[in-house]
Order: structure tokens, then C-alpha cells, then sequence
């Protein structure tokens, strides 16, 4: 990839990534804010309201990040601020049960059509269990995902895809032992026919397949129209469970998630789900929630095992429960909105200069692919996702970040917005949008032979 072009001077935020790098590995605590994928230096930020950060060095950015999703709010909303503090007031943590985690987990039921549900610190942590769970409910031991689908750091789906339709996977990092992985099937996105071949040779081993809602760790790429009621119909035909994991669309896209814009009308409902990002209104929660006799199969009730000092936090319930209290239709219709200005502002001007690409959404979560030919035809899975070109989105971000619009410092993550994007904010990403799309259409194609 070429080097990006040097970004406006962040001599503060330089300063502080190399002090991170002596203690922290890479300089930072989760992989993708290095920016790697986008060379440069990442912003350290200082302060957050609304629907802007403010990084060491005072200078202030439209947030396109929203902390990968959570704030659908916008930042430091005055009545979660409040609530949190009044929390705090009384203490952060407890270690026994508290009103603040009953109140969450009566929220997300009420929203979801799970019966019963077990909070708990984060999104791995919540697919994690929940695959735990599933292996113990059925007695089996043989996982489904897809090549694309991100279920957080949990070893066995830490699985890069093999070939053939259903091939036992290898490892997708170092540090995790092909016995961890062997008994995962990696199955391309949707594709029907793989997961039926995949069922007819291993159902009777299929503990459980995991799914997301709506993928976004490949940029967003939509489940084909019946595709999650397929793969729920598939599961329960052959005995085994159908886990959504909506840690990402989940209250993010409407006020239930992903389910409830197909499931409900379909009249079909996930045996398990996995929550996260908004229903922690920013603070370190999830949960995974299920059927009520999978879930009496969990410690202390049953005998799969399960447990976190930090779950339930009374802290971060409460600001998970002010978050969702507050997240009403009129926040979604305006986010929707919001987005939608943003994605054909994008379109638009990515079209005049000249530039290949896709943007796809779900909702109010979007992406936008930058095509290696002029076809610019729809992403389905991740073969689809991983031939773009990384190296235009490199330089389409660095115009963003040094207009002062921070897009996600990868182009497979996805663009989010909040309720705390007024008119001026957005005024500020579609005037920015014209300058980026040039920067890409600079970007010379490869040499022959060479990808980008």
C-alpha cells in the first residue's frame, strides 16, 4: 500500500503514540485503532460530546466512529451522564445482585424475543458463552460460522475459511491450537447450498451455527432476502441451535435489532442472541439470551458454567438502561435519516470523481466498498469484500481526518452516526466528501501482477 498523504500536524497525539508503544503493544489496545490498514498516526482522543471528538492536540472531528456503534445517543448525553453519576455516587461495584441489572435485562426482554438473559462484560465474552452453552444444551461439539462474520476473540471462531463447502477449519491466528479450531465449519455468506451440504454431512455433530445479524466486520453485507429464517429453519431441523449474534445491530438499527425487522414478520425467532455496543451506552456490557429451557442449562440453575465479577456492573447497567429508555422511534428515524444524508453525499461524490465503488447499508449502519473494477457490483460475502481497494479507502480517510470527519481506520468497518448529528455536522462530512473522492481517483492503479 502506498503511504497515505501526510495528515494535518497531531504533534500531542504522536507524542503519546509513542510512549503507548513502550508499554502497550502496537500503542494501542485493540488492533485496528493503530491504523495500519490506513498508515499514519492515530488520534488520541481527550474529549467527546455529542456528535464530535476532541483529540490531544484541541483539534475537533465530526464522529463517524460513534466507538464502533455504541453511542447511538451521541457522546456524554446529559441524562446518561446523569444517571451514570448518581450511579457512581453510590458506588461501582458490588459483586452481588443489584435493581440496576434486573431493570436492563427487563428491557432487553421486553425488546427481544429472548425469555431469559445473562449480562455480562463484553461481546466475546457474550458469543463465548453462549457457544459454551450451546455445546452443553445439544452434547454435541461442532460449530457453523461464515467467513466474514467477527464473533469477538473466542478461539474456535477464530477460524480463517477452507476450501470446499464444508472443510474443518484452520487456525485464523497463532496462539490458538488446530484442536481448538477443528471442530469449526467455515461456510461462505449467503450460500444456501453450502450450509445445506454442510448440514447433510455434519448435522448430527452441529452443536450450534453463529451468525451475525447483519455482518459488519466485512463492511455491511445484508443477509439474501430469507436468509437468517433459512438458517434458523436449518438448525432446527437437524437439532441444533441458531445463534444470532446482533452485539452490533442489536438496538443499533431499530429498537429490538436486526430480529426485529425480519423474524417477527417471518415467524421465526433465534434459539440464542448475542447483545452488545449500545445496550452499554458506551460502558463495558453485553449479554447473550436465549429460549428458556436453553438457558435453565446455566450455572446455578443447570451445570454449563458461567460466571464474571464484573457482570452486571451496576455502573454500566444503568447507563445501558438510560440509553435504551432514551432510544425512542423519533432517535431511530433520525439516525436513519442522518445516515442516508451521509451514504448518498458519499455516492455522489465518489461517482463524479470517478471512483468504482459500493455502498451498502442496513438500516442505519453502512459501508462503502472501493471496487477493484468499474463492474461495482454488490458485495454478498467476504471474497466479495476483500477485493477492494484498500489503498483508495487509505487515502479517502486521511482527506476525511485532516477535513476533521474521523472515519472508522479501516475500509471493513462500518460508518456510524447518532442522534447528536445536527445539520452542521453533517453539512461538515458532505463538504469534505468531494476533496476525499479525489484523493482516491489519484490513488494510480497496481502494477500489473500486484494487488493494492
Amino acid at each position: 500500500m502506498p503511504p497515505p498523504t501526510t495528515p494535518a500536524s497531531a504533534p500531542a497525539s504522536e507524542a503519546l503514540f509513542a510512549r503507548a508503544r513502550t508499554v502497550i503493544p502496537g500503542g494501542v489496545n485493540s488492533p485496528v485503532r493503530a491504523f495500519q490498514a490506513v498508515g499514519g498516526t492515530p488520534r488520541f482522543v481527550a474529549s467527546a460530546r455529542g456528535p464530535h471528538l476532541y483529540d490531544a492536540d484541541g483539534r475537533e472531528y465530526v464522529d463517524l466512529l460513534c466507538s464502533w456503534g455504541p453511542m447511538l445517543l451521541g457522546h456524554a448525553h446529559p441524562e446518561v451522564v446523569a444517571a451514570v453519576s448518581e450511579a457512581v455516587a453510590r458506588g461501582t461495584s458490588y459483586g452481588t445482585p443489584t435493581e440496576a441489572e434486573v431493570l436492563l435485562a427487563e428491557e432487553i426482554v421486553a425488546r427481544t424475543p429472548v425469555d431469559r438473559l445473562r449480562l455480562v462484560s463484553s461481546g466475546t465474552e457474550a458469543t463465548m458463552s453462549a457457544i459454551r452453552l450451546a455445546r452443553g444444551f445439544t452434547g454435541r461439539d461442532v460449530v457453523v460460522k461464515f467467513a466474514g462474520c467477527y464473533h469477538g476473540h473466542v478461539d474456535p471462531l477464530l477460524a480463517a475459511a477452507g476450501s470446499g463447502l464444508a472443510t474443518f477449519a484452520m487456525p485464523g491466528t497463532p496462539g490458538v491450537p488446530e484442536a481448538v479450531t477443528a471442530r469449526t465449519i467455515v461456510l461462505p455468506y449467503n450460500d444456501e447450498a453450502a450450509v445445506t451440504a454442510a448440514f447433510a454431512e455434519h448435522g448430527h455433530e452441529i452443536a450450534c451455527l453463529i451468525t451475525e445479524a447483519t455482518p459488519g466486520n466485512m463492511g455491511v453485507v445484508p443477509p439474501a432476502p430469507g436468509f437468517n429464517r433459512f438458517l434458523s429453519e436449518t438448525c432446527a431441523a437437524h437439532g441444533a441451535l441458531f445463534v444470532s449474534d446482533e452485539v452490533m445491530t442489536g438496538f443499533r438499527i431499530t429498537s429490538s435489532g436486526r430480529w426485529g425487522l425480519d423474524g417477527a414478520v417471518e415467524g421465526w425467532r433465534p434459539d440464542l442472541m448475542t447483545f452488545g455496543k449500545v445496550m452499554g451506552g458506551g460502558f463495558p456490557a453485553a449479554a447473550f439470551g436465549g429460549r428458556a429451557d436453553v438457558m435453565a442449562h446455566l450455572a446455578p440453575e443447570g451445570s454449563v458454567y458461567q460466571a464474571g465479577t464484573l457482570s452486571g456492573n451496576p455502573v454500566a447497567a444503568t447507563a445501558g438502561h438510560t440509553t435504551l429508555r432514551l432510544a425512542t422511534d423519533a432517535v431511530y428515524a433520525h439516525v436513519d435519516r442522518a445516515a442516508e444524508t451521509v451514504r448518498e453525499a458519499a455516492t455522489a461524490a465518489l461517482t463524479e470523481a470517478g471512483v468504482p465503488h459500493v455502498a451498502q447499508h442496513d438500516r442505519n449502519m453502512f459501508s462503502v466498498f472501493f471496487s477493484d473494477d468499474d463492474a461495482a457490483t454488490p458485495v454478498t460475502d467476504f471474497a466479495g469484500a476483500s477485493r477492494q481497494r484498500l489503498d483508495r479507502y487509505a487515502a479517502f480517510f486521511h482527506s476525511m481526518l485532516d477535513s476533521g470527519v474521523h472515519l472508522p481506520p479501516s475500509a471493513f468497518e462500518i460508518w456510524f452516526l447518532s442522534a447528536a448529528h445536527d445539520d452542521a455536522a453533517l453539512d461538515r462530512i458532505v463538504s469534505a466528501l468531494p476533496a476525499a473522492a479525489r484523493a482516491a481517483a489519484a490513488v494510480p492503479d497496481p502494477a500489473p501482477g500486484r494487488t493494492a
